[in-house]
């Protein structure tokens, strides 16, 4: 179960760094495309970024799964774990919902209010993190 879990780990540590990666080239794409940049470089790197990060969170939810069903650990911090993750899979959602704008052309939010989404994730994965690691209740 060992290999498992450090599949499971790699899964996600894949899946944040996309999903910490991809707002910030949504920032650079705003503020380019305000400035009259050439930012169709960005839209290729956005698209790509988000295929691999998709099949990393496929991964780390199949792995996790079979974590849950071989460990059958049903305390209440996982339950909000779990909770959590499917606040991480909403973020996700949007993700590719300004993946879509940025291949469609369309504009943006501000820099400044990328800059706050890319950041929000942190507000889920930290209390994930916690909840693995301390197992509280």
């Amino acid at each position: 179960m060992l290999w498992v879990k450090s599949l499971h780990v790699m899964a996600v540590i894949a899946w944040l760094a996309g999903l910490f990666y991809l707002p910030r080239i949504f920032v650079h794409y705003a503020e380019g495309s305000a400035a009259g940049e050439d930012v169709r470089r960005l839209v290729i790197m956005a698209r790509r970024l988000y295929g691999f990060m998709s099949i990393m969170a496929g991964m780390a939810m199949l792995f996790g799964l079979w974590l849950w069903l071989g460990f059958h650990d049903t305390g209440r911090w996982l339950m909000l774990k779990l909770a959590l993750v499917l606040a991480l899979l909403a973020y996700h959602a949007l993700c590719r919902a300004l993946l879509v704008r940025v291949q469609r052309g369309t504009p943006l939010p501000s820099g400044r209010m990328l800059r706050v989404f890319n950041e929000s994730a942190l507000l889920i994965v930290v209390p994930i993190i916690l909840l693995a690691v301390i197992k509280p209740f």
